[in-house]
């Protein structure tokens, strides 16, 4: 029997770090910060846009976006150290960070990708089916 165990990349933030991400994009909107497995989740209109890793800030990708990180060299996001598995967020670059305005112009683009998901309804973990009688 094997047994396959997959390692979670703790995703330690500073404090200082995840404040002054949050000052950069007061400049796109009211940006709320939620804890998540050691990291830290963007919400900008109710929408999960954007998560802050290891001191590094990553944006939400999709097809139409993905060039704009990957041109400057840019990573994805890679919650398992044992695993090749990334997810559809970018790691921002630092000069976009520090500039507002393109900040802003990249938030925005983020959350257009994320708007344009289509909402994962939960799944009932116990359906009770309807007595057939």
């Amino acid at each position: 029997m094997t047994i396959l165990l997959s390692v979670f990349v703790t995703m330690p933030v500073s404090a200082s770090y995840r404040e002054y991400v949050l000052e950069q994009l007061a400049v796109a909107g009211s940006v709320m910060a939620k804890k998540m497995f050691g990291g830290v989740g963007l919400y900008l209109d109710g929408l999960f846009f954007a998560l802050i890793a290891h001191d590094r800030l990553y944006f939400k990708v999709d097809d139409t976006t993905r060039a704009d990180y990957e041109k400057r060299g840019m990573e994805p996001f890679q919650p398992f150290a044992d695993k090749p598995f990334t997810m559809q967020y970018y790691e921002v670059p630092v000069e976009i960070l520090e500039e507002g305005v393109e900040l802003c112009i990249w938030a925005k683009k983020a959350l257009a990708v994320a708007a344009r998901q289509p909402v994962k309804v939960p799944r009932a973990k116990n359906r009770i089916k309807a007595a057939s009688s």
